[in-house]
């Protein structure tokens, strides 16, 4: 006798394609405005995983970034609690300048089948157009943003309304004026910083000496 198993209707569909959320940047340090985003993105985006992506070369960046191992410790401690995440180190493994491009066509390849979420915020996407091969980076992943007022900003570089192949998601996260310029800034003062990055992290920035030049 055949017996017909049931299928649980809540289950997870195994052949539904990965909803894998791309969370990058220079981490220099991490702060909990980045924490508060990751979970507003898991959440809102009801991701499978977030990748946590410390850049590697940032072709962007007109200062020398910390030691890598240095931001990815630091990455560790600051995302380590969150269900979900994953600490990606593709990046600072990859030679030359790091770029976002480059990241996604190695996750749709190594990933498949997935489905991509690039986490962004409102400064990073009014800069978008101006990436290494944006296009393709539309094409190969959901935009998402951390800022509303974008969409209604006029001086914006990246003009969404222009794009209607883009596919977007706006995320609802309240402002968390906290910036990783201002607590480099802090602790070279030698000001405290364990409001602004949370405890663990403090502690590394302090054991390792760590933005003091």
């Amino acid at each position: 006798m055949t017996r017909h198993l049931r299928t649980d209707p809540t289950a997870p569909d195994p052949a539904a394609p990965q909803r894998l959320g791309i969370f990058g940047g220079s981490f220099d340090p991490p702060h909990l405005a980045h924490v508060a985003l990751a979970q507003c993105a898991l959440q809102q985006l009801a991701l499978d995983k977030l990748l946590i992506i410390p850049t590697g070369q940032a072709w962007h960046k007109d200062r020398p970034l910390t030691a890598a191992h240095h931001r990815v410790a630091l990455c560790e401690l600051a995302f380590g609690g969150l269900p979900h995440t994953q600490l990606d180190t593709r990046e600072i493994r990859r030679h030359g300048p790091t770029y976002t491009a480059d990241t996604l066509n190695e996750l749709l390849q190594t990933e498949s089948p997935c489905e991509l979420f690039l986490v962004i915020g409102g400064d990073q996407a009014r800069a978008l157009t101006t990436w290494h091969q944006w296009a393709q980076i539309l094409k190969n992943a959901t935009i998402c943003i951390a800022d509303r007022a974008i969409a209604k900003t006029t001086d914006a570089k990246f003009d969404w309304q222009s794009l209607p192949e883009a596919r977007t998601e706006w995320l609802s996260l309240p402002l968390i004026p906290i910036s990783a310029t201002d607590i480099r800034q802090r602790v070279s003062r030698s000001d405290a910083v364990e409001t602004l990055v949370g405890d663990a992290v403090a502690r590394y920035i302090a054991e390792h000496h760590l933005y003091t030049d």
